[in-house]
């Protein structure tokens, strides 16, 4: 790489950085090429130069966070090896990411969304990282149960992912209720844990029950 790509990149980089900054420190309404290129510590026609437009320069930076805040938990998530833990993961990644400002950060981005097109598409593009990442975690866990036969992983993996959003936003407005949520989610992860310690018997006999239901409740 030559000096001058490198120096590029670098430049690139401290935009994209101080986009995030910008975003979760004053607001999407005060995000502008001015106070992100003051935060990032370079000229504000660099944010022009390297991506065109503010909003490009935001969508970027949403991808770029989501990249790398999948990353610091994908070894974490490789290692799940059941969805009471999978669930449990999930409440340490949120306590982690809400205090590195990571959860308004998502807020701005969503409430952004509306007036930046361009934040709608990259913010989806973040989430299905993270979508992507749950429903390999689920599709390992869930076929050594019961649930393995009946269950939509990449449903549930939206599912996870969109309750655990709702969470975050809700949090800032109601705090203990947000609680709740995740302990309700935990309770969750509990039942099936239980039904997972079930011996071989047992397992074939929910498996059977499942299966009865489901044929009674398809169309005639």
């Amino acid at each position: 790489m030559s000096p001058e790509t490198a120096k590029s990149q670098e430049t690139k980089a401290k935009l994209l950085e101080g986009a995030l900054r910008t975003l979760t420190e004053q607001g999407i309404a005060k995000t502008s090429a001015r106070t992100v290129a003051a935060a990032a510590g370079v000229n504000q026609a660099l944010v022009f130069y390297h991506f065109g437009s503010v909003d490009e320069l935001l969508a970027a930076a949403c991808r770029y966070g989501a990249e790398k805040a999948v990353g610091r938990y994908r070894e974490r998530l490789a290692a799940v090896g059941s969805l009471s833990e999978l669930l449990a993961v999930g409440r340490e990644i949120h306590e982690r990411e809400r205090a590195g400002g990571h959860v308004a950060l998502l807020g701005q981005l969503l409430a952004g969304a509306p007036a930046h097109p361009a934040l709608g598409p990259a913010t989806a593009a973040g989430l299905q990282l993270w979508i992507t990442e749950v429903e390999q975690v689920l599709r390992r866990v869930l076929a050594a149960t019961p649930f393995g036969e009946f269950a939509d992983p990449v449903g549930l993996a939206r599912a996870v992912a969109v309750a655990f959003v709702g969470i975050e936003l809700y949090e800032g407005v109601d705090e203990a209720g947000a609680g709740a949520a995740l302990d309700a989610l935990e309770q969750l992860g509990a039942l099936v844990s239980a039904v997972e310690s079930l011996g071989p018997v047992a397992q074939r006999a929910v498996r059977h029950h499942l299966r009865r239901r489901g044929r009674g409740s398809s169309p005639a």
